[in-house]
């Protein structure tokens, strides 16, 4: 049996994307100033995995409580606290920062004391701390390894499609990244490892919309030699619109359900990867394709004319 409710999704469209272009090229720049000033003057809320502190692995004879854990290290006054599963479910990761001017070595074992008083049959397994020095270094292989994926996209579209492709899906790519940690940092949503791994998750989700979307407008561009650039690039979109409602909305469903249900410790993850699905989908059709729009592609041996961004607003 059909879902009675896909028939409201128009099987052929004809949107005037290209018209819109450099509207929303004000806009993403209007976004992107706001998301480099507000790392500028406020910067990223880093967390334990970039600020240092103390990690405490635990284990019980029970299943570890780690709600009950959270609640207890806010009780105990513990900075930050976060409690991860570790290996199986009777052990985890509890992690905190001592307060300012305190030791770390001071701040272990009052906190390891008070879980204890809390919970009898915890026991304290392994101690380490982790310093700024090293939390340093783990910041920059971070952005070391989001700058890594970029050039390796970069390099596959560069082989797949042509340079003037692949650069306009970087500068998309780094529209998503910058747009994503603006939104980070006003929201003052902490800043760890998985948010690392949420950008490479944004990274590829985008990517693969642009490698869907130079696909198509390869494919008719080699169908329409004469037809003007940007008429093909919203013959393409539409052709392709459907798919993205589906594609995105599938996803954002499921992200939706995660991120209202899944506790505080995936929403940080689950919220990035909500807006990179959005943003990266707005920046294949805003982004990507008016820089082609604006370079000029080849068409079969010949050089297409580009087209001047202004002439797009023509109706």
């Amino acid at each position: 049996m059909r879902w009675p409710l896909i028939r409201y999704i128009p099987r052929s469209t004809h949107y005037r994307f290209v018209r819109w272009a450099p509207v929303a090229a004000v806009f993403s720049a209007i976004l992107i100033l706001g998301s480099i000033g507000s790392l500028f003057f406020q910067g990223l809320n880093l967390g334990i995995d970039f600020k240092g502190g103390v990690a405490l692995e635990i284990n019980m004879p029970r299943p570890v409580p780690q709600a009950e854990l959270r609640t207890a290290l806010d009780q105990i006054g513990a900075r930050d606290g976060q409690v991860q599963g570790f290996g199986s479910p009777n052990a985890a990761m509890v992690k905190f920062r001592p307060a300012e001017g305190e030791a770390a070595t001071a701040a272990s074992k009052h906190v390891e004391s008070e879980l204890v008083k809390r919970f009898p049959d915890l026991k304290v397994t392994s101690r380490s701390e982790v310093g700024a020095k090293v939390s340093g270094e783990l910041l920059m292989s971070g952005f070391k390894a989001l700058g890594v994926a970029l050039l390796l996209t970069l390099g596959y579209i560069w082989f797949r499609f042509g340079l003037s492709y692949g650069t306009g899906a970087v500068v998309a790519v780094i529209h998503d990244i910058v747009l994503t940690l603006g939104l980070l940092s006003v929201c003052g949503i902490e800043f760890s490892m998985t948010e690392i791994a949420a950008l490479l998750t944004v990274i590829g989700y985008s990517m693969n919309e642009k490698v869907i979307t130079f696909d198509r407008l390869k494919e008719n561009l080699r169908k329409y030699k004469t037809t003007p650039l940007r008429d093909i690039i919203d013959l393409s979109e539409n052709e392709r619109l459907s798919r993205t409602i589906i594609t995105g909305t599938t996803a954002l469903l499921a992200l939706g359900g995660t991120m209202a249900f899944g506790g505080p410790v995936l929403f940080p993850l689950v919220f990035t990867m909500v807006f990179g699905i959005i943003i990266g989908t707005y920046s294949s059709i805003y982004i990507a394709l008016p820089l082609i729009l604006v370079w000029g592609v080849k068409r079969g041996d010949e050089d297409a004319t580009p087209i001047k961004l202004g002439a797009a607003s023509r109706p």
